[in-house]
C-alpha cells in the first residue's frame, strides 16, 4: 500500500513540473531572434503573405492567448499542427519516434555490454596495468565530443571500410538494427566511460567490506560471491547513474541523428528550431520531458526491487 501511495504522490508531483516545462518551452522559443513567418517564407515573402502566415501561426495574438491555446491543446492531448509540414505534430512524432527509441535501445544495450564487464574488471584490477588501461580508455571516451566521434566513425567504418551505411536507417528491421550500430556506439561511449568509473569505484569499495571476506571464508564459490555480494550491491548506485545517462542519450539524439541523418524526433526538433516551427518544438520537448520524468519514477521504484532495505514512502 505504501508503494501505491508513493507512486500516486510522484505522479501528482509530475503535474506542476510539466506545467513549468510548458512555460519554459513557450518563453524560450519566443526569445529566439527573428520572425517565424519571415523565416518560413524567406525574404521574397510579401507583407500580405507574411501577415497571413503570422495569423495562421497565431502570432498576431497576445503571448497570454498563445500560451493558453498551447496549454489548452495539451490538456486535450493535442500537440498542435506544424505549419512547415502541414501535419499534426502528434502524427509527425508517431512517424519518427520509433527511430529515436530504437537508437536509445541500441545505445543502452551497447553501454551495458561494454561498461559492466570492463567496470568490474577494472574494479578488481584497480592497482595494476589492466585497470589503468581501462581507466585511460574511459577518460579518453568521456573527453571527446559525440559529434566528432560520430564523424570519425562515419569516415573510417562508413566511407573507408564500407562496413556500415553512412546515412538513413533502411527499410527492413535487420537494416534498421544494422544502421543503428555506428550511431548507437557513438552515443554509448560517453555513458560507458562514466559507468565504468562508477562501477570500478563501487567494486573496489565493496571488495573491502567485511561481508565479502566473510563470504569467502565460508567457502562460497567466487561466482556466487560475485553475483550476490558484489554485483547486486554495485547495481544500486549504478542504476541511478544509468537512468540519468539514458535520459541524456535520449536528449543527445538531436546531435547523433543530425550527424548520421537519422529521421528521428531529434532531427525533427532541430528542423523545428531552425524553421521556428513553434508547434514542433513545443510538442517534441514536452514529449521528451514526459519520458524523462517517467524514467526517473521507474528508477526510484527499481531501488526497492534491487535493495529490500529501501522503502517507498
Amino acid at each position: 500500500m505504501n508503494e501505491l501511495n508513493y507512486i500516486i504522490k510522484r505522479l501528482l508531483q509530475i503535474i506542476p513540473v510539466l506545467f513549468c516545462v510548458t512555460v519554459l518551452i513557450f518563453i524560450m522559443m519566443r526569445l529566439i531572434p527573428g520572425d517565424p513567418a519571415l523565416v518560413m517564407l524567406g525574404d521574397k515573402g510579401s507583407p500580405e503573405t507574411i501577415a497571413a502566415m503570422r495569423h495562421q501561426m497565431g502570432l498576431d495574438q497576445s503571448y497570454l492567448t498563445q500560451y493558453w491555446i498551447f496549454l489548452n491543446n495539451l490538456l486535450h492531448m493535442n500537440l498542435g499542427k506544424s505549419v512547415y509540414y502541414n501535419q499534426p505534430v502528434s502524427e509527425l512524432i508517431q512517424q519518427k519516434i520509433l527511430v529515436t527509441i530504437t537508437l536509445t535501445i541500441v545505445s543502452t544495450i551497447l553501454a551495458i555490454l561494454i561498461s559492466f564487464p570492463l567496470g568490474y574488471l577494472s574494479g578488481i584490477n584497480r592497482g595494476n596495468l589492466k585497470g589503468q588501461i581501462i581507466n585511460a580508455g574511459s577518460l579518453v571516451a568521456v573527453s571527446l565530443p559525440s559529434f566528432w566521434i560520430g564523424l570519425l566513425f562515419l569516415i573510417l567504418f562508413g566511407l573507408k571500410l564500407g562496413w556500415f551505411p553512412i546515412a538513413g536507417w533502411g527499410q527492413t528491421w535487420p537494416e534498421h538494427i544494422y544502421s543503428m550500430i555506428l550511431p548507437g556506439l557513438t552515443q554509448a561511449l560517453a555513458t560507458c566511460a562514466l559507468l565504468i568509473r562508477n562501477i570500478q569505484n563501487s567494486v573496489s569499495d565493496i571488495l573491502k567490506k567485511d561481508y565479502v571476506d566473510f563470504a569467502y571464508s565460508k567457502g562460497l564459490p567466487r561466482k556466487i560471491v560475485r553475483s550476490r555480494y558484489i554485483i547486486k550491491n554495485v547495481m544500486v548506485s549504478t542504476v541511478t547513474l544509468f537512468s540519468m545517462r539514458i535520459a541524456y542519450m535520449l536528449g543527445g539524439s538531436v546531435v547523433i541523428e543530425t550527424v548520421f541523418a537519422l529521421p528521428g524526433i531529434g532531427l525533427l526538433l532541430l528542423q523545428g528550431i531552425l524553421g521556428r516551427d513553434y508547434a514542433i518544438v513545443q510538442g517534441t520537448v514536452f514529449i521528451f520531458a514526459v519520458i524523462v520524468l517517467a524514467m526517473n519514477l521507474f528508477t526510484d521504484i527499481s531501488y526497492s526491487i534491487l535493495d529490500p532495505r529501501v522503502k517507498l514512502q
